[in-house]
């Protein structure tokens, strides 16, 4: 498994959800991590591609919050410095945060999001 694999089972427990949480049909990826060719990497930063943005985002205010972002991390990975950072940011501005490590941790969180429990 991977966190490749992990973002994947999420998205597919996600489609399950979308009946009882419409709203999970706007959440999708930001496809800013991963190893890429030079080329294709100059591209996405013209195209405005961030390190340290994180790997979900839920367009949807629940609980006092604009809206929920997801990071997800494989094994014993952390937080990068610049995801830190921008997920100091996103508290400051008024977004939901959550660091997952497995697709039924993620999914738990954001029905709890939803529910207006984080």
């Amino acid at each position: 498994m991977s966190e490749h694999d992990t973002q994947a089972a999420f998205f597919q427990l996600a489609g399950y959800n979308e009946g009882h949480y419409p709203c999970l049909r706007w959440m999708h990826a930001i496809p800013n991590g991963g190893l890429r060719n030079r080329n294709v990497a100059m591209k996405l930063k013209r195209e405005g591609v961030k390190a340290g943005v994180w790997d979900v985002f839920l367009p949807y205010p629940s609980g006092g919050w604009h809206g929920l972002y997801i990071e997800f991390k494989f094994g014993t990975n952390k937080l990068t410095d610049n995801q830190i950072e921008f997920g100091d940011y996103l508290k400051q501005a008024g977004y939901c945060r959550v660091v997952a490590y497995d697709a039924g941790e993620a999914m738990n969180s954001v029905i709890s999001y939803l529910e207006g429990e984080l």
